[in-house]
């Protein structure tokens, strides 16, 4: 009984780690393509491989570094702009 319930509790922990790390790579994805359609690029973009480690992995997107302009188009692209507020 303890065998099985171990196998039972071991194939909830993958199913919950795929998950976990599945829809942090889909928000990977989302990110960067919304990003592109805003003109903005981040290299660095990915998961972090230290929450990946975890048991159960707790994936964090890793935004990395980018150059001023970078931040500075991340900035506009947050910012609501001027001539839109009314």
């Amino acid at each position: 009984m303890d065998s099985e319930r171990h196998t039972l509790v071991k194939e909830d922990i993958t199913k919950t780690t795929t998950g976990a790390v599945g829809a942090a790579q889909e928000a990977v994805t989302e990110l960067r393509e919304a990003l592109a359609r805003a003109g903005i690029r981040l290299p660095s973009l990915g998961l972090d491989v230290v929450t990946l480690a975890a048991e159960p992995p707790r994936p964090l997107v890793e935004l990395g570094c980018c150059t001023v302009e970078t931040a500075r188009l991340l900035a506009a692209a947050v910012l609501p702009r001027e001539e839109s507020r009314s």
